[in-house]
């Protein structure tokens, strides 16, 4: 490494360190600043109700670098699904616009980053977003699936950005979803040790 490079490797880490130690001093990481700047706020993480269903798996699973993700609908600010908070519920197209289920979409990015938070620790964890699946509950002949996965997919990109938060996605339309909801989505993510 010449000294030219050192010198200003040196000289922008001060600047990177302090961004890091102000995030933490407020609580969290780099990414929860983002959050905070962004006036997002997680919901708790994904509880369903005995008396709702059982639901016998974990939302997300740490194997080596990878984390993968089980598929999430939106959660009420609780965390609990299946609620009426939790809705709008119904098939895009007839009981939710494509509007709604595109802000739909978004706040199931809110549950998934919950309880990845709760598995990991931090959101820093996370080093790429790798693959999304995202399912439409759309009426037939609805064919603006991608339009709405979008919710989810800005969601990521506004707080990871172009680089980490880019991903491989697919979006298709189903004829129904647990809990009639608009939108379930699941992914898979690098993730730091």
């Amino acid at each position: 490494m010449s000294r030219r490079m050192f010198s200003a490797i040196a000289v922008a880490a001060p600047a990177i360190i302090v961004k890091v130690g102000e995030a933490a001093a407020q609580g969290g990481g780099v990414i929860d600043a983002k959050l905070q700047e962004r006036n997002i706020v997680l919901p708790k993480p994904t509880f369903v109700p005995a008396d709702v269903a059982r639901i016998p798996i974990r939302w997300v699973i740490v194997q080596g670098d990878r984390a993968y993700i089980s598929g999430h609908v939106a959660s009420d600010p609780a965390g609990v699904i299946g609620t009426a908070e939790g809705g709008p519920y119904g098939k895009v197209g007839k009981e939710v616009s494509e509007k709604e289920a595109y802000d739909y979409a978004r706040r199931v990015g809110l549950s998934i980053l919950a309880d990845l938070k709760r598995e990991l620790g931090t959101l820093d964890r996370v080093d790429r977003w790798l693959r999304v699946f995202g399912m439409v509950n759309a009426i037939d002949g609805f064919a603006k699936q991608p339009a709405v996965v979008n919710g989810f997919s800005d969601l990521i990109l506004d707080v990871w950005g172009p680089d980490r938060g880019t991903h491989a996605r697919s979006a298709v339309g189903l004829a129904g979803l647990p809990f009639n909801a608009p939108v379930e989505i699941e992914a898979e993510v690098l993730i730091r040790a």
